[in-house]
């Protein structure tokens, strides 16, 4: 399986996603960074402390790689299907079932790597410019490592839904709309009203996401490419 998953790194160009993950997470840092000084501005900072900083980095970059997660899949797995390629794909020695669940991992570590890096990477930069309480984050605590992990598998996880809907549609754009819709309704409020912390949303769209993953693997033994 690894070697699937590194071919498929190389079929797609690893490297430019790469590029493209570093450029987002930049982008990411430099509107921390603007938040960050328009609070300290305001002195809003001072009332919640390291936690408006932590909501912060969680919801630029969360948004971000959502969205970056669907890009990947729409040129992974839907755009063979969009395109015809997944003829040559199927024709390989190997079961379909093995290069879909390839393609799926490729995208899913290669996210979730970088959204892990890119939320580690912002609150560095915010210690070492000094930003208003970012001393105060638990940078010493494994809890605070753990949540990450755990956030960003879920947000990862959760940005699968657009598989489903791109390969139903045999379409890249379906798959990135998806990818949008979900960071609305995951990271987006309306007023004071938002479900980036309700735990059982996630879990449902944690077990839908699964359930698609499942359906879009299972039956491309015998599904019709045409």
């Amino acid at each position: 399986m690894l070697k699937l998953v590194k071919l498929e790194w190389k079929k797609n160009n690893i490297t430019k996603y790469t590029r493209c993950a570093l450029i987002t997470s930049l982008a990411m840092l430099l509107f921390i960074l603007l938040t960050a000084k328009e609070l300290e501005a305001q002195e809003t900072v001072e009332m919640y402390g390291e936690n408006m900083l932590i909501a912060g980095v969680d919801l630029f970059n969360n948004i971000a790689f959502i969205i970056f997660t669907c890009v990947m899949l729409s040129a992974f797995s839907v755009s063979p299907y969009q395109n015809k390629t997944i003829y040559l794909m199927f024709s390989y020695p190997i079961k379909r079932r093995k290069i879909m669940a390839a393609q799926i991992l490729a995208v899913w570590s290669f996210n979730f790597l970088s959204l892990v890096l890119s939320k580690l990477f912002s609150y560095c930069v915010l210690l070492l410019t000094k930003t208003a309480t970012a001393g105060s984050i638990p940078l010493g605590h494994y809890e605070f490592y753990l949540n990450i992990l755990i956030g960003s598998a879920a947000i990862v996880s959760i940005s699968f839904l657009s598989l489903f809907v791109g390969l139903r549609l045999k379409s890249s754009k379906a798959a990135i709309v998806t990818g949008v819709i979900i960071a609305c309704f995951t990271q987006g409020n309306i007023g004071s009203y938002t479900l980036s912390h309700n735990l059982p949303f996630y879990c449902s769209l944690l077990l839908l996401s699964f359930a698609a993953v499942f359906l879009s693997v299972y039956s491309v033994e015998t599904k019709d490419v045409l």
